[in-house]
C-alpha cells in the first residue's frame, strides 16, 4: 500500500497524485494509494488562501504541468477542506478503491472544473457518483486523527508519501520562493527513488 497524507486544496498534491498514478497505469501495478487527510487550515491554524494557491497554480502551469488545472477558478475556492476530507474518509469506509476514486474526484472536480468542493451541492453530487453515503460525524473525526497520525509519523507538508515506512515529500518536485516568485523544477532522481520503492515489482 501507498499511503499519503494530504490536503484536498493541495495543488502540489493534485501534480503528485496525476504523476504517481500515470506510472502505475504504464507498470500495469495494482498497489493501492490511500490518501489521508493533512488538513493545512489545521496545521497552519488558518485556511488556505485563494490567491496563495491561484498563484502556486499560476507556477504550476507555467513551469511543470501546462495540461493541469484548466479549469480552476479562484473565486470558487473553498473556505474549508474538512467536508471534502470527511467525505473521502467515506469513501474509505466503503472501500479502499472507492476511497482513492473520491479521492481523486474530489481533486478534479476543484482544479479542473473550477467547482467549490466545499458546498453541498458539490460533495452531494460526487457522493452519488460514487455510491457514497454522505459523510459523518465519524468520518470527520476520522480527518481528525488521521491528522494526529501525520504528526506522530513526521509529516512535514502535502503531499507526504510514505512506501513501507520510508517518507517522501512531494517526491519528484523542487520547490522553492526565490524573491516574489515560486521556483518549481523536476527533481527526476528524487522521483525514480520514490518510484521504485512505490513499485518494486512493476
Amino acid at each position: 500500500m501507498i499511503e499519503v497524507f494530504a490536503d484536498v486544496l493541495c495543488p502540489f498534491t493534485h501534480v503528485g497524485l496525476r504523476r504517481l498514478l500515470d506510472r502505475r497505469r504504464e507498470l500495469g501495478s495494482t498497489a493501492v494509494l490511500r490518501v489521508r487527510a493533512w488538513p493545512l487550515e489545521l496545521v497552519n491554524g488558518e485556511p488556505l488562501a485563494a490567491a496563495l494557491v491561484a498563484e502556486e497554480i499560476h507556477e504550476l502551469r507555467e513551469q511543470i504541468a501546462p495540461d493541469l488545472f484548466v479549469g480552476f477558478d479562484a473565486t470558487r475556492f473553498p473556505t474549508t477542506s474538512l467536508p471534502a476530507l470527511a467525505l473521502a474518509a467515506a469513501a474509505y469506509r466503503r472501500s479502499p478503491s472507492v476511497g482513492e476514486l473520491v479521492s481523486l474526484a474530489l481533486r478534479h472536480t476543484l482544479f479542473e472544473k473550477g467547482r467549490d468542493i466545499a458546498a453541498a451541492d458539490v460533495l452531494a453530487d460526487i457522493a452519488r457518483a460514487h455510491d457514497v453515503g454522505p459523510a459523518t460525524a465519524g468520518d470527520r473525526a476520522t480527518v481528525d486523527a488521521d491528522w494526529e497520525e501525520g504528526r506522530r509519523r513526521g509529516v512535514e507538508g502535502s503531499p507526504y508519501f510514505f512506501v513501507e515506512g520510508d517518507g517522501f515529500f512531494c517526491p519528484g518536485l523542487d520547490v522553492k520562493r526565490i524573491g516574489e516568485r515560486l521556483r518549481i523544477a523536476s527533481d527526476p532522481a528524487h522521483f525514480e527513488r520514490f518510484l521504485a520503492r512505490a513499485f518494486p515489482a512493476a
